[in-house]
């Protein structure tokens, strides 16, 4: 059997502990994170942040058959490169809905070819400047990650799951199958990429940038060299992600940044199943939630 790692390892999930309690999936090789229900005795649970991946979806069902006796609800966003027909989530789910378009390179075409000329033309600018820094035990720079992902936070107003605090950021960069692409500037971070690996995909799970970082456009250049060695080492793709938020945006820079490296899509679903109706429709009353799309609506704006 393959060894999990990247995504798919336990201690990727026990990350998220201060979010809910980690529960593995033993059919699909899954986790999930079961949560209290604030106001009630009951529980729901949500796949990891940002995808749920596993060893074999095909097996989810017999898992879920368990959690019914457990959880009211349960809310995950499925890997984009999961092998498995939409119409086995329907039989599985009572909400199955395309929630994101992620961006995907191909790691078996020439990058010349297929990264748009902008972003060609930044990365050698920047890599005249900066050099990148393969690094397979990513915990060694815990403390510059930090400061770096701070200043994202800060920048942006990051909050909730995706602001991941330090003690996170402590297991996820001693998680099995993670890789940091480390820019420096005469010795000094100004920026990183961290990556997550299983079998053949790689998946780019956050990057961050010093102030020092921007001005260099160090972004260019440790991407490239992300796609660079990730192709030399024999893997098929690299998953870079959707747009930030929960809806899509395509003109946004993020968006732009991504669709430039990329040379084809994958649809990611958001998938929703209610467990126990009675107790579903009693939490949302208590929490007196109106008409909204959010699942489970009883949780709406809880990532704002």
């Amino acid at each position: 059997m393959q060894q999990s790692t990247g995504y798919q390892h336990l201690a990727y999930a026990h990350s998220f502990s201060e979010f809910g309690t980690p529960r593995e999936l033993p059919h699909c090789g899954g986790w999930i994170l079961e949560r209290p229900i604030e106001g009630t005795p009951y529980k729901d649970a949500m796949g990891c942040y940002p995808l749920f991946t596993c060893r074999d979806l095909h097996n989810l069902h017999i898992d879920l058959a368990a959690l019914a006796h457990d959880l009211v609800t349960l809310v995950l966003v499925t890997d984009p490169f999961a092998d498995i027909e939409v119409a086995y989530l329907k039989n599985c789910f009572d909400l199955v809905k395309p929630f994101k378009c992620h961006y995907v390179f191909d790691l078996t075409q020439p990058l010349a070819n297929s990264v748009n000329k902008h972003h060609r033309y930044y990365a050698r600018k920047s890599l005249r400047e900066i050099e990148v820094e393969v690094c397979y035990e990513p915990s060694r720079y815990v403390d510059e990650w930090i400061e770096l992902y701070n200043n994202l936070i800060s920048k942006h107003d990051i909050k909730g799951v995706r602001a991941f605090s330090p003690e996170c950021f402590h297991k996820q960069l001693n998680t099995p199958g993670m890789v940091l692409f480390v820019g420096k500037l005469r010795g000094e971070v100004v920026g990183a990429h961290l990556v997550a690996m299983h079998d053949a995909v790689a998946y780019s799970h956050l990057a961050a940038f010093s102030t020092i970082g921007y001005q260099t456009n160090a972004a260019y250049g440790i991407y490239w060299i992300t796609l660079e060695h990730l192709a030399a080492q024999k893997l098929a793709y690299i998953d870079l992600g959707a747009a930030a938020g929960l809806e899509e945006k395509p003109t946004d820079g993020l968006s732009r940044f991504k669709r430039g490296w990329s040379n084809m899509t994958r649809m990611a679903y958001l998938c929703g199943q209610v467990f126990d109706p009675q107790k579903y429709a009693e939490t949302c009353r208590r929490n007196l939630i109106g008409s909204t799309d959010y699942f489970p609506a009883y949780r709406v704006g809880e990532f704002d």
